[in-house]
């Protein structure tokens, strides 16, 4: 079995999406066919965005009708060192959160939203 994996996002405009990423979490692009895929990574994680409506096999209707689209809870999680300090710096660049920070057993996370709705946990595990 092959070792790698990938999360693959349905997003309204990959170029914005493409940005966020980019310019906010420091992800490198691997493979552009924008306007209807780009191929993202960060570390080991490889991001996958399909636009909606796009010519790719992951944007096409179901066999009962409902077509992808992009939000949802299922979310991907980056480990930060100091949550409070990104997320003011997200928020100072206009990116939009569906909660505050929240305290866990684990540590503290907040989540973040793309342009198109999809989540990006932000996660600060307890220092030990």
């Amino acid at each position: 079995m092959n070792d790698q994996a990938s999360v693959r996002y349905l997003v309204d405009k990959v170029d914005d999406a493409v940005a966020f990423y980019v310019e906010q979490l420091d992800f490198e692009v691997v493979f552009d066919a924008a306007p209807d895929f780009v191929m993202l990574s960060r570390g080991p994680l490889k991001l996958m965005l399909n636009a909606v409506g796009g010519s790719g096999g992951a944007s096409q209707p179901m066999p009962d009708g409902r077509v992808p689209e992009p939000g949802g809870w299922s979310r991907f999680q980056l480990v930060v060192d100091d949550l409070e300090s990104d997320v003011e710096r997200l928020r100072s660049s206009g990116a939009a959160f569906r909660n505050d920070i929240v305290n866990g057993i684990g540590g503290k996370q907040i989540l973040l939203e793309d342009p198109s709705g999809n989540l990006i946990e932000l996660f600060e595990p307890l220092k030990s």
